[in-house]
């Protein structure tokens, strides 16, 4: 069963460890693996930390470590260029489909770097960036993420109300994964397009401020939206290890709650730390028999692992 995964931080793991390859390597995501794991699309995020790190890795601000990371992406995909493609829009996937390529979508988690400058969107969006989360941990020009219970009811500020209608303008999609409720409410009154949380799971299975109430499970559905299934044990049940049947209690309850049409997946590979029983992206094959031993029907699983993520890239990029 193809797979379309919506988030993974491999990005970042390569800049960190400069001698390290997309060819193989020791982390969760690389060329082999995502072979395996029978990838169709993948998106890369260009994940942003904290500008008062930055200067321990040796850059000055976020813009210059953001080009430094698409760089990076760019010189990985060449060098694999048998195996994997750039892909920017549908039909970028479909003629990658047939060449029987993978495609490496181009995404940022942490819109704070576009500061309040639209011409840095503009750029990023020529440079193929095609989807943004559009904060992280920390409080930007955006908005507010739901790290801290006095963020969550805060909202977008007047420049990300601006950017969510510039996004829908540009054929950007919009992530709220990391945003706070109060953010997330803003973006579902703004938006004119559907909009997508990469990585998120549901609230009212494992209570983390970072999953979604129904409410928004629901919110996210009406849009014509997605939701990334995130295999990091924090927002599946807590504890140590990342659990497959924790997996299903979540599709099953977003399901449930949104339909099958909201249902899809957002790894979040190389950017958690918890045990993982799907341990790597070459592994991914056991949520898809594990679906099957759940009665979900054919039609269903390729809605979750691609479908509905091609769809969303339809809908929403130009």
């Amino acid at each position: 069963m193809k797979i379309f995964d919506l988030h993974c931080d491999t990005v970042m793991k390569l800049i960190m460890n400069k001698d390290s390859k997309l060819s193989t390597n020791n982390f969760h995501v690389d060329i082999k693996k995502l072979k395996k794991g029978e990838s169709l699309a993948q998106f890369f995020a260009v994940f942003l930390y904290k500008e008062a790190e930055l200067s321990k890795y040796g850059y000055n601000t976020l813009y210059e470590l953001s080009m430094d990371m698409i760089d990076r992406f760019f010189i990985e995909i060449e060098d694999n260029n048998e195996d994997i493609a750039f892909a920017k829009n549908i039909d970028d996937l479909n003629k990658n489909k047939k060449c029987d390529k993978i495609s490496a979508f181009l995404s940022i988690e942490e819109g704070g770097v576009i500061g309040e400058d639209f011409y840095k969107l503009r750029n990023y969006y020529r440079l193929g960036v095609r989807l943004i989360t559009l904060t992280w941990n920390f409080p930007n020009s955006i908005g507010f993420p739901n790290s801290k219970k006095e963020y969550m009811d805060k909202g977008l500020t007047k420049f990300g109300k601006k950017l969510i209608e510039y996004m829908n303008e540009l054929g950007i999609i919009i992530d709220v994964s990391h945003l706070s409720d109060g953010g997330f409410f803003d973006v579902s009154e703004i938006s004119g397009k559907p909009f997508i949380a990469s990585h998120s799971n549901a609230r009212s299975i494992q209570n983390h401020f970072r999953n979604l109430t129904d409410e928004m499970i629901e919110i996210i559905s009406s849009s014509g939206g997605i939701i990334g299934l995130n295999f990091s044990s924090n927002f599946l049940a807590g504890g140590k290890e990342s659990k497959i049947s924790d997996m299903i209690k979540h599709l099953k309850h977003i399901i449930n709650i949104g339909g099958i049409d909201v249902a899809a997946i957002g790894s979040d590979f190389d950017g958690i730390r918890s045990e993982l029983e799907i341990d790597n992206f070459g592994s991914m094959q056991k949520l898809v028999h594990e679906l099957e031993k759940n009665d979900f029907s054919l039609n269903e699983i390729e809605k979750i692992c691609y479908k509905n993520a091609e769809r969303v890239i339809r809908d929403i990029i130009k």
